[in-house]
Formats: structure tokens, C-alpha cells, sequence
């Protein structure tokens, strides 16, 4: 089995323990169910709530997500027109907020516990988890 990258497990949403199972179910990104999160990786046993209230910090990652939109939008404009009114300033960013929430929601939640959990590999990750149960 090939070892996936760091940035390749954060853009696939991978538990950051074992980088193989899924953080998300599937099909839920842009449904009403794009907040729903596995309770713990199918492939190692990693819980995805260590404790409770576990991803406040992750809203510091969103906040600096949507700030870094707000800035490319601002740049594009910038290269694309002279004088930019306020109104397309201020409508562009919420409609790239909204537009972009259910990857900057899972995002920030991947990038915060990939900061706390140390990669142990597929093979010492599965036999850590069969050792669990």
C-alpha cells in the first residue's frame, strides 16, 4: 500500500492517524448533511471527537480561510477592474463564504486535528486499533 502525502490525506479529508479512512461519509459535502462527521476512522479506530467541544479551535482555521478568500476575491477584482464598488466587494465575499462553507467547515476540521494527531502509518495504526478492541 503506497503512503499518501500530508497534502494529499488534508485534501481527501483522510484521518490524519493513518491516512486512509474517510473523516466525512460520503456524498454529504453539498447536502444538509455536510457538518456530519464519521465518530472514528473505519481503518485504525482514531476517534474524530477526541473530547467534547474539540473543534473550537478549528473556527480560528475557518476564520483564516475566509480572510484568505476575501483577499484573493479582492486581488482578482483588483486585476479585473480599476474602481471596484463597495457593494461588489461586500456581495463577492458572502457569496463566496456561503458558496465555499461546507469545504472551509471540513476543512478547518481537518486542518485542526491533523495539528494534534501524529501520523503513525496504515500498518502500526491497524495494529494499534485491533489492540483497542
Amino acid at each position: 500500500m503506497k503512503q499518501r502525502s500530508v497534502i494529499r490525506s488534508i485534501a481527501g479529508m483522510r484521518c490524519p492517524k493513518c491516512r486512509e479512512g474517510k473523516m466525512f461519509p460520503a456524498h454529504t459535502l453539498y447536502t444538509r448533511h455536510f457538518m456530519k462527521m464519521n465518530d472514528r476512522c473505519s481503518c485504525c479506530g482514531q476517534s474524530f471527537e477526541p473530547e467534547p467541544a474539540y473543534y473550537f479551535g478549528a473556527m480560528f482555521i475557518s476564520y483564516a480561510l475566509n480572510a484568505g478568500y476575501f483577499i484573493a476575491l479582492w486581488v482578482a477584482l483588483l486585476i479585473v477592474m480599476d474602481n471596484i464598488p463597495d457593494a461588489l466587494i461586500i456581495g463577492g465575499t458572502i457569496a463566496l463564504v456561503i458558496s465555499l462553507l461546507p469545504i472551509t467547515f471540513r476543512l478547518s476540521r481537518v486542518l485542526w486535528i491533523y495539528i494534534f494527531v501524529r501520523y503513525r502509518g496504515p500498518i502500526e495504526s491497524s495494529a494499534a486499533a485491533i489492540h483497542q478492541h
